[in-house]
């Protein structure tokens, strides 16, 4: 018998097969083994991947990082007599009012109108969606203005007040593209500085900008989303929420590498919470020089161990995690796609890369401290049976892959 056939064999023998019920009644019972994503590179090195799937039945994930696709819903509540909120702006920044009467949708990179900044600095832009939002989990005022058509059961042509999260008649965190599985490296070879939604690129690639947690990410534990789909339950902004999608932009036919996780942009999340359970300190309004307004997103997925497989892709180490560089200098406004080679996590983290035979700074601009802490709050809430795992009811579009042995 060949060494390959006896690993089938052994494979097969010492399969591990659990189920969300399984884990779910191990989580209320309080004897769930729940370990964060860096922890479970250390068990599978050490005991590998079979007993690593019997041990562990829950592998937690964290990333806080800038996530332009996000926005909020609200229902800001009705005047007398009734409105049909066509325009509506909150602290002087435009939100989607085509919704009927007093809902609206605030997105994170719209600007505020007449900034102050941007009248002196065209394009710098200091306030916007994203901060919207944080001031108002964080329990600010913030003042709404609505304009509208009058009709016979909406008399009403305009609207002003201020109000605080807890006025909202509703309030629900609704982004359509969260999570990115992987992402570019983004250096610039041109001859200026360009401004983009990666950061300041310095001139002639002196310095190289990253956004990914690494071991840490999310979706890159669980690369072919097996576990993560529709329903699956989240830590987001602080507070519990739902994928509800695959995320815009979805892209299962990325590259990838030996480990089934994609070297390039690949699958995204589209996530929804209640705004009221959240925190400012996981919602944070932010304003990038050169770009506009945006906000960064805390966010954690758990990972049920449900067999070997599960352990091996969680199991993978920075080191084990590769991603593409990419010129914003020339290459990306253009969609063209040259290769200036790969690097690994454990590189972009080390501080140092080599490009083209140079040697660039780098700078993260996903917190592993924030994506750290989260991974550990999530733990804490599951092992405390304050949080079990929802099944997803449908799966992402996924990718042809399986180990090789």
């Amino acid at each position: 018998m060949s060494d390959i056939e006896k690993r089938k064999i052994e494979k097969k023998k010492f399969a591990i097969n659990k189920t969300y019920a399984e884990i779910n009644a191990r989580i209320k019972a309080g004897e769930a083994v729940v370990v964060t994503a860096e922890e479970m590179v250390d068990v599978v090195k050490q005991e590998g991947s079979v007993e690593a799937a019997r041990r562990i039945d829950v592998v937690t994930t964290g990333t806080f990082s800038t996530m332009c696709s996000s926005g909020a819903f609200f229902n800001f509540g009705q005047t007398t007599p009734t409105i049909k909120a066509q325009k509506v702006w909150i602290n002087k920044v435009a939100a989607y009012g085509g919704l009927a009467a007093i809902d609206c949708y605030m997105g994170v990179t719209e600007t505020m109108e007449d900034d102050p900044l941007n009248q002196v600095f065209p394009g710098e832009f200091r306030y916007g969606g994203g901060h919207i939002i944080e001031d108002l989990v964080a329990g600010k005022k913030v003042y709404l203005e609505a304009k509208a058509y009058p009709t016979d059961c909406y008399a009403n042509t305009k609207c002003k007040k201020e109000l605080t999260l807890a006025d909202m008649n509703y309030a629900l965190l609704c982004n359509p593209r969260n999570g990115y599985q992987n992402y570019n490296c983004a250096v610039n070879f041109s001859d200026k500085t360009v401004y983009t939604y990666m950061g300041s690129l310095k001139p002639k690639c002196r310095n190289a900008n990253y956004c990914s947690a690494g071991a840490l990410s999310p979706l890159l534990n669980d690369p072919l989303y097996r576990t993560t789909g529709i329903g699956t339950r989240i830590f987001l902004g602080g507070g519990v929420g739902y994928v509800t999608f695959n995320g815009s932009q979805h892209n299962p036919a990325a590259p990838r590498g030996e480990n089934g996780v994609p070297t390039r942009p690949a699958g995204t999340m589209m996530v929804q919470g209640d705004l009221k359970q959240m925190s400012a300190e996981w919602l944070r309004g932010i304003s990038i020089q050169g770009y506009g307004c945006s906000m960064a997103v805390g966010l954690g997925v758990p990972i049920p161990i449900l067999n070997e497989e599960m352990a091996r892709f969680t199991g993978v180490s920075d080191e084990e995690l590769f991603t593409h560089v990419v010129d914003y200098g020339h290459d990306y406004t253009n969609c063209i796609s040259r290769d200036y080679g790969q690097v690994s996590y454990a590189q972009l983290k080390s501080g140092i890369i080599d490009v083209a035979g140079k040697k660039v700074k780098t700078s993260p601009l996903s917190s592993i401290v924030k994506a750290r802490e989260i991974a550990e709050i999530l733990k804490g809430w599951i092992k405390d049976g304050k949080f079990h795992l929802g099944e997803p009811v449908d799966y992402f579009p996924t990718a042809d892959f399986s180990f090789k042995d």
